[in-house]
C-alpha cells in the first residue's frame, strides 16, 4: 500500500510517498514560498532518479499539489507511473475543532465541518478545501476509485 502524506502550511507544502510494505520512503519533497515566487525540491528515494530543486511558479496550493503530482509521476523524477498506484492520501488539517480528534475519511460532511472551523485558523484553513478537491481527483488524474483521501 502506497500512502502520500501531506503537511501543508500557509505558504509551504511538505510531502512523503511511503510504501507501507516494508515502510520504505519512495520520495519526499517541499514546496516553499507558495503565493510568492515558488520553489520545489523533490527527492526520489527509490532508484537512481535525480533530485529536482528549482524555482517554479506556485501562486496557490493547487499549483503546488499539481507540481508534486507531476514530479511523483514524471518519467525523469517519478517513483510511480500514475496516481492510481497511490492507495491513500493523509493530510493534516490546521484545526478540526472539537469534531475531529483523530483521522477520518474525507466526505462532503467532513469538508463542511472543516469549513466551519475556518475562524480558528483563517490564514491556512480555507486552502484545505482546494487541496482536498485536487487530491480527490479534481485534477483529472485522481487516486483509483474507492481509494481513501
Amino acid at each position: 500500500m502506497k500512502v502520500l502524506v501531506i503537511n501543508a502550511g500557509s505558504s509551504s507544502l511538505k510531502y512523503q510517498l511511503i510504501d507501507m510494505e516494508g515502510e520504505k520512503l519512495l520520495a519526499k519533497g517541499l514546496c516553499e514560498r507558495i503565493g510568492i515566487d515558488g520553489h520545489l525540491k523533490h527527492t526520489p528515494m527509490a532508484g537512481d532518479k535525480p533530485v529536482f530543486n528549482e524555482d517554479v511558479p506556485l501562486p496557490t496550493h493547487s499549483e503546488a499539489i499539481a507540481a508534486v503530482l507531476d514530479k511523483l509521476t514524471s518519467e525523469e523524477y517519478g517513483v510511480v507511473k500514475s496516481m492510481h498506484e497511490i492507495d491513500a492520501v493523509g493530510h493534516r488539517v490546521v484545526h478540526g475543532g472539537e469534531k475531529f480528534a483523530c483521522s477520518v475519511l474525507i466526505t462532503g460532511e467532513v469538508m463542511k465541518a472543516l469549513e466551519e472551523c475556518t475562524p480558528f485558523a483563517p490564514p491556512a484553513q480555507p486552502g484545505q478545501y482546494h487541496r482536498h478537491q485536487r487530491l480527490r481527483g479534481g485534477h483529472g488524474q485522481g487516486c483509483a476509485p474507492g481509494r481513501r483521501v
